[in-house]
């Protein structure tokens, strides 16, 4: 006699915000980049309690801004793009909180460090830079648990391409480590190259995925109000190209810092990425604020690859390309990307966006010009321009709290999970 297989249950958790990950880190991503970057402009004017010999409040920023903000973006994308590659359900629920849970107590660690509170715990350490430890034990946690579940559904379902994310993932928890030996051992040259060798495996990654899902996005985007199918150009070769330059611009910058490399590779990367924006434009873009932030995060980049070119020649500092790549990559790319996936993911249209996301993006614009541009134009207002761009980037995220928090948290419309 035959057996009768019966339909499994369907999943479900305690909350929608729990459905997948992309809800709840998302959310956490966007309240984040507000609170730390309201803690920065504090650290910045002195008002915090870091003290400068145990770690270099501009290093306390970077690391925060990557491994806290930025890779929980990255952690909400590939925890909910991993089931739609394989089919394998991922971690919701309780399970997914106990994930999540460890990136939000690393990251309150941090917090406390930076405004010099222990809790009353006496770890030992001035400012309570004991948290650190904590940090560093959550933190670790927080990605080895996320790379266990990729590497499970992966497994199960043989997709062995897929294997480069984890290996993504364990370059990214080397430069975390480097972070926070660099710390424990007061070796800032460490810690600043565990903050690069971060900052610049989310921009490769970042150039890697934009490669593939802008032209995707504009084709789709356009193709639905346009009588013909819309086509974008791409190249292997340019791929393969952007690919090589990055890589020796990224491997020049952090070990062999020589002007020559440097501008040749920096140089290279702009180009291409030039050359593919030149084959992905479509007038139609301006009308769509979810294609036209996209083009401008990668404009963006573009033009912050020439400032890497341009400034040993032209003496200005380091920290204004490095920080235009961080803006434009990070910063708009994040914002565009989470503004459609909520969308998409919820069961809602990604044509039909909240009206405050042109105000959002044109804020991210903002920050852009006010930390990159007006300081090469003007440094006699350099505090000024700074605090411009972190109430931008403030303002940027406050609107999308306004506009996707109620989103995220609410059930899909269609009453499917997810």
């Amino acid at each position: 006699m035959q057996s009768i297989k019966l339909p499994s249950h369907p999943p479900k958790s305690v909350h929608p915000i729990l459905n997948l990950s992309f809800r709840i880190f998302f959310s956490a991503a966007a309240i984040f980049a507000i609170i730390t970057m309201l803690l920065w402009a504090l650290v910045s004017t002195g008002l915090t309690a870091i003290d400068a010999q145990t770690l270099n409040p501009l290093y306390w920023h970077g690391h925060e801004m990557i491994y806290g903000y930025a890779l929980a973006v990255v952690a909400g994308f590939l925890l909910t793009a991993v089931k739609t590659w394989t089919g394998v359900m991922m971690p919701h629920g309780y399970k997914l909180l106990a994930i999540f849970s460890c990136w939000a107590l690393a990251r309150l660690s941090w917090l406390a460090f930076g405004l010099g509170i222990d809790f009353g715990l006496n770890l030992g350490a001035e400012h309570g830079a004991g948290l650190l430890y904590v940090a560093a034990g959550f933190d670790m946690l927080f990605i080895g648990s996320m790379a266990l579940v990729i590497f499970r559904a992966v497994m199960q379902v043989k997709q062995y391409k897929q294997m480069g994310i984890l290996a993504k993932l364990l370059l990214l928890t080397l430069g975390n480590g480097l972070c926070y030996w660099g710390i424990i051992s007061a070796d800032m040259a460490t810690t600043k190259l565990g903050i690069y060798l971060g900052f610049y495996l989310i921009i490769g990654l970042v150039l890697t995925i934009g490669r593939r899902v802008v032209p995707f996005f504009i084709e789709r985007g356009l193709s639905i109000d346009s009588t013909e199918t819309i086509k974008v150009r791409n190249s292997k070769v340019q791929d393969i190209a952007s690919l090589l330059f990055f890589l020796a611009f990224f491997i020049g910058d952090l070990f062999y810092p020589n002007k020559y490399l440097l501008t040749i590779t920096a140089l290279g990367v702009a180009v291409v990425n030039i050359v593919r924006l030149v084959g992905w434009y479509h007038r139609g873009i301006w009308q769509k604020p979810l294609l036209w932030s996209l083009f401008s995060a990668f404009l963006g980049m573009c033009l912050s690859f020439l400032l890497y070119a341009l400034q040993p020649w032209f003496g200005f500092n380091h920290s204004i390309a490095v920080h235009g790549l961080a803006i434009a990559g990070v910063g708009m790319m994040t914002v565009s990307m989470m503004a459609r996936v909520s969308l998409g993911h919820t069961g809602r249209s990604i044509h039909k966006p909240p009206n405050s996301v042109k105000f959002m993006f044109g804020l991210m614009i903002l920050a852009f010009v006010s930390r990159v541009l007006l300081p090469l134009v003007d440094m006699s207002h350099y505090g000024l321009w700074i605090m411009l761009a972190q109430g931008a980037w403030i303002g940027c995220f406050v609107l999308f709290c306004f506009s996707y928090l109620p989103l995220l948290a609410r059930p899909r419309p269609d009453g499917l999970f997810g």
